[in-house]
């Protein structure tokens, strides 16, 4: 595979009104924000952007919009996974035909398929799609196991060209890189442990923490794919609460709350996700502030 993207990915949120519409215009402030920092690329209705919540013409609207906003200055790689292959496969011809740079597949989700329907599901679209394709395993919200063995083979399907671990386990990650990174890229889906994927050879993180930290994620990927690894270790623990305690809930309620708090973003949310709990402001508060971070006057 040539021409990887490398480096810091953010899992961009989604900016919302208070009645739960979609706020376009702090959208291309965020976009403009991330390019400034140096974020290397941004990955749009992903988790994070609460792709779960948004309806299917929200969806397609929203890769086309950041297509435009982005306006090639770093790629865009568009959510499009499903647990249904033929809505997978709607979501990404058509981040295909609005000039998205590659796509993000998650696992197929409470449907639980084997390992061989895993295989079917990922090669059917990367065969129907001529687009780059990043697989997502992240099992702990799909309950379904992407494993090693399957994505050796499919390592072997043109378009199907990195992976994104969530596992939360470096030792996957780091065999991920082992058996297939010559042939795919690997990225870190884990904050926390992202520079350790980076110093056994990872291509990248796609970031939560990014969101809130765009130009220390940034200068942290850089450094430690350089090989700096003790440098970009300094950064790293900078935000090592940050990688932490945007977790005390479930993403994206604290990240979408400090960017509120840092006056990026209105206190919006949807259902059945709710503002991130009282018990948790002062947690998440610290973690910001121990990154260096403003918080907005009105925080």
């Amino acid at each position: 595979m040539t021409d990887r993207i490398k480096g810091s990915l953010v899992a961009l949120v989604t900016p919302m009104h208070a009645d739960g519409s979609i706020d376009l215009d702090t959208f291309d402030q965020l976009i403009d924000w991330h390019v400034d920092a140096g974020t290397d690329g941004i990955v749009v209705v992903g988790t994070t952007g609460e792709s779960a919540t948004l309806s299917t013409e929200e969806h397609c609207d929203l890769v086309a919009h950041c297509v435009k906003s982005v306006n090639g200055r770093i790629p865009v790689i568009a959510g499009t996974g499903s647990n249904n292959t033929q809505e997978a496969l709607y979501f990404t011809q058509s981040a295909k035909e609005h000039g998205a740079d590659a796509c993000l597949l998650v696992t197929p989700y409470y449907t639980k398929p084997s390992q061989e329907g895993l295989y079917q599901h990922f090669k059917y679209l990367a065969e129907s799609v001529q687009i780059p394709q990043i697989l997502y395993n992240v099992p702990g919200r799909t309950a379904c196991d992407l494993s090693l063995d399957t994505v050796k083979r499919l390592c072997d399907v043109e378009n199907i060209t990195g992976i994104k671990d969530a596992t939360g386990n470096l030792e996957r990650g780091l065999e991920l890189i082992k058996e297939c990174g010559e042939q795919i890229a690997v990225y870190s889906g884990e904050d926390a442990i992202s520079l350790k994927l980076l110093a056994g050879g990872g291509d990248g993180v796609i970031s939560v923490t990014a969101n809130v930290a765009p130009a220390a994620m940034a200068q942290m990927c850089e450094l430690a794919l350089a090989g700096n690894i003790d440098e970009a270790e300094q950064i790293d623990q900078q935000l090592a609460a940050l990688h932490r305690d945007l977790f005390v809930e479930a993403n994206p309620v604290p990240v979408k709350w400090a960017l509120q708090k840092m006056g990026k973003i209105p206190a919006g949310i949807r259902l059945p996700l709710v503002e991130l709990n009282s018990q948790y402001h002062v947690k998440v508060l610290d973690a910001i502030q121990q990154a260096g971070i403003e918080l907005a006057k009105a925080a």
